[in-house]
């Protein structure tokens, strides 16, 4: 998909998807919401968790999820991200699921499985099937299938899901309140997924969602890719090191400025070419993708929330990243 193309999905997706209120009420009742946090000092910045994605809208480009109070703070506005600094949280509500209606818009359902309560959508990390085997921890039971866009609150019940069956287990070194993975075998070939729970939470640095991924000093090898070659699927890989200048990234990483989302915000940043992407391989064989933007940001997947880093780390990091 060219950079034409993605604009005009994007707008179309923004524009045409909206919350039916009668079903983010079934669901609220159905998944039983936790209990709220301790208030902080500081004012939190509330967005809605959705897992409908836009659709023909790639890994790399922005989901739909929309804030539900306040504007994101413009990227000329934010403060710059320092290890130590106290943020402002940027709080993640419990999934709700978006009505597939209104004029015709299509959109498709990120994979997902109901476990303790909880909704856990497709990870945007990965593992092949040949690796699972050494993350597979204790069972946790078996999915039903059938979840849809216009399920009842009935359907809703535990390890419902939109992936068929599937056996689910813990996931060997992560929390199950973050991780899951669904693992089948057939004719001797091994099919895996992982799940994340990236909702009902607070973050207030890089750490409260990064930190889950278990970066620091787990990476066995990385690369990266320019815009210009994930755009027109080159796949032109290239290597990067792992040395002290991307532990000195993940660190600042870490410590970044949570910023949400917003309509705005993904428009801006998503209409430029200044991207690049790193692939980071771990020594558990988990792959995770980082989306880099020239100003300053990085992404995780279509977790709704950008991670504004310390000016020099980030532009340190970048300039390495050169053909």
């Amino acid at each position: 998909m060219n950079e034409e193309q993605f604009k005009r999905n994007y707008k179309k997706a923004v524009n045409h998807m909206k919350t039916n209120e009668q079903m983010k009420k079934r669901i609220e009742q159905t998944l039983n919401t936790q209990q709220q946090k301790p208030k902080r000092q500081h004012k939190p910045l509330y967005i809605a968790a959705s897992v409908v994605i836009a659709a023909s809208i790639g890994l790399a480009a922005p989901s739909v999820w929309q804030q539900v109070k306040g504007p994101a703070t413009p990227v000329t506005q934010m403060a710059q991200g320092t290890p130590g600094a106290s943020f402002d949280p940027v709080v993640i509500p419990k999934t709700e699921l978006p009505d597939a209606k209104g004029n015709g818009a299509m959109a498709n359902m990120l994979q997902l499985v109901v476990y303790q309560g909880n909704v856990y959508t497709q990870s945007p990390t990965t593992i092949d099937g040949a690796d699972a085997l050494a993350l597979r921890g204790e069972k946790l039971g078996t999915t039903k299938g059938g979840i849809h866009e216009l399920s009842s609150q009935e359907q809703y019940t535990e390890l419902a899901s939109n992936i068929g069956e599937a056996d689910i287990y813990a996931v060997n070194g992560y929390d199950t309140n973050f991780r899951i993975m669904s693992y089948t075998e057939i004719d001797g070939q091994v099919y895996a997924q992982l799940f994340d729970q990236n909702n009902g939470i607070t973050i207030t640095s890089g750490s409260d969602l990064i930190g889950k991924l278990h970066l620091e000093g787990k990476v066995a090898s990385a690369q990266w890719e320019t815009f210009a070659s994930w755009n027109n699927g080159l796949q032109q890989l290239q290597p990067l090191a792992a040395d002290g200048s991307l532990d000195s990234f993940i660190s600042a990483l870490y410590a970044a400025k949570p910023v949400a989302t917003s309509p705005e915000l993904e428009e801006h940043l998503y209409g430029q070419q200044d991207r690049k992407m790193i692939y980071l391989t771990l020594e558990d064989k988990t792959k995770v993708q980082l989306v880099l933007f020239g100003e300053g940001l990085v992404r995780y997947g279509n977790v709704p929330v950008f991670f504004e880093m310390e000016k020099g780390a980030f532009r340190a990091f970048w300039n390495n990243l050169s053909e």
